[in-house]
């Protein structure tokens, strides 16, 4: 399995992941999320309300797929963003979006 949607399946069956703006806020907020993931579609103030909270900190995101696809990969409706919990997952999605599909993986402060 190389595809990073079907690692993010896996992640939320393992329940190490959350899913929507709200729950991915709390999560970064909370010092929870490892990896969060946006829709490339979502809209700039979903994006910014968890951005502003990313600032400052270290937890590495990326822009990967549509609302739709992003949604699919976690089980649910389409959403603007998701964030990883588990350390291991996280590593290894940063790994896969990198490497194989040639999507940027963000750190700090720049977007």
């Amino acid at each position: 399995m190389r595809d990073p949607m079907a690692l993010l399946g896996m992640a939320r069956r393992a329940g190490a992941v959350v899913s929507g703006t709200g729950s991915t806020r709390r999560a970064v907020k909370e010092g929870r999320a490892r990896l969060v993931l946006f829709a490339q579609d979502a809209s700039e103030t979903q994006r910014d309300k968890v951005m502003n909270l990313l600032r400052h900190g270290q937890t590495p995101r990326a822009t990967v797929g549509t609302r739709e696809a992003l949604g699919s990969a976690v089980g649910s409706a389409p959403v603007s963003a998701v964030a990883v919990t588990d350390k291991g997952f996280a590593k290894e999605l940063v790994a896969r979006l990198g490497a194989e599909s040639g999507i940027p993986v963000e750190n700090g402060t720049r977007r």
